[in-house]
């Protein structure tokens, strides 16, 4: 197994679990399956584990396991903090003392705000004293470092990471989310700061396996190195010095071994330019069935109406090669999970965007394409409850 420094030099594998798709019988997490699958990657060099308060099951699973098998501190336990559930100080404590029950220790090592949208909604958190909260439980060792999980674009992950002294942040990042969500701009201004950076979704939820159009699966057949779909794609990821670690949603064994396999023979700087030509005209035959060639680069930014145009695209387009569930996930966090709603359907014709789309996209007229497709019935009845509850 390889591994990377954190912020203050703890050695972090470079592969971690994710603890979100544990196999489940009759509705309930396996746990016999579960604790084969981490310790085998624990005896493979993984020491990262990433679950979060919403997760069924998970955190009172992570925690059985790793006390029976007696590692709880050979390893490092990653959770998050639901900040849309808190309403007050005291709400935080004891959530937060329900995790630690949960998870059978009296530290969390690596603590996240859970899906943190934007500066308004960490606004609202100081003003609840998270920030003090969060300060005190450090100094207490109850919390070793604290950070964000982000599903959003760049301009809004570099103004949070800007808000906070951050010890980390995970975002979501793989070869087709280049240049959209926090991207690679993204990815390259928490590290400039001195943030490990954590990776989600480096499978796209495993999109870029299961899922690749035929053209695409041709060209990785045919290329004269042969890694798999999957073994490209973390490949690309731990080929950047930035990325700190890769987590993977690992529910088999053999998903298990093949990725710490992987992990333990790449290295940043290993793909050279023809492999990066290769994975580029894969990622042009999955936006074959792309609706709109926005590249994510923002440049349309900011909205006078709030609209997130670029995160707008990113989910339009997800319909058409990821299917409807996924964009409609993305488009909920994108617009809805804001403190102030960045949907389509806030377009009032301005044009200011369009004139400096470096692409010319038609920015008004795909908008209104957008919403008609993205914002039907299900997702205003969602949009509502989630303003009705401020869950955001």
């Amino acid at each position: 197994m390889n591994y990377r420094p954190d912020k203050y030099g703890n050695r972090i594998s470079i592969l971690g679990f994710g603890c979100m798709r544990f196999q489940k019988t009759m509705g309930a997490i396996d746990i016999k399956e579960a604790e084969r699958e981490i310790m085998a990657a624990y005896d493979g060099g993984v020491n990262y584990y990433d679950t979060a308060y919403v997760y069924p099951g998970s955190e009172a699973a992570l925690g059985e396991i790793l006390e029976r098998n007696g590692i709880r501190d050979r390893v490092y336990i990653a959770t998050k903090l639901p900040h849309y559930l808190i309403r007050s100080a005291a709400a935080m404590e004891n959530l937060f003392n329900e995790q630690l029950k949960r998870l059978r220790t009296d530290h969390i090592d690596y603590y996240l705000m859970h899906m943190l949208g934007d500066v308004e909604t960490w606004e609202r958190l100081k003003g609840l004293g998270v920030d003090q909260w969060l300060e005190e439980k450090k100094r207490s060792g109850a919390i070793g470092q604290v950070g964000f999980s982000y599903h959003g674009n760049s301009d809004m992950f570099c103004r949070l990471i800007d808000a906070y002294d951050w010890d980390f942040c995970q975002i979501q990042y793989n070869y087709m989310d280049e240049h959209s969500q926090a991207g690679r701009r993204g990815l390259m201004y928490a590290s400039d700061k001195g943030l490990p950076v954590i990776i989600m979704e480096p499978l796209r939820g495993g999109k870029l396996v299961r899922l690749l159009p035929e053209k695409a699966e041709r060209i990785f057949r045919e290329y004269h190195i042969r890694h798999t779909p999957a073994q490209w794609a973390f490949r690309w990821l731990w080929n950047q010095s930035e990325v700190t670690c890769v987590l993977s949603g690992m529910n088999s064994m053999e998903m298990v071994r093949d990725n710490i396999q992987t992990a333990s023979s790449a290295y940043a700087g290993e793909l050279g330019a023809a492999e990066e030509e290769m994975l580029e005209k894969v990622v042009q035959a999955i936006n074959e069935k792309m609706k709109v060639g926005c590249t994510g680069c923002g440049y349309c930014m900011p909205c006078p109406q709030s609209v997130d145009i670029p995160g707008t695209f990113a989910a339009y387009n997800r319909r058409y090669t990821e299917g409807k569930s996924r964009a409609f996930i993305e488009y909920m966090m994108c617009t809805a999970f804001r403190r102030t709603q960045t949907s389509a359907s806030n377009c009032i014709q301005c044009g200011k965007c369009e004139l400096h789309c470096p692409q010319n996209i038609n920015i008004r007229e795909e908008l209104q394409n957008a919403r008609k497709e993205l914002e039907g019935p299900i997702y205003k009845i969602a949009s509502k409850v989630i303003r009705l509850f401020k869950i955001f």
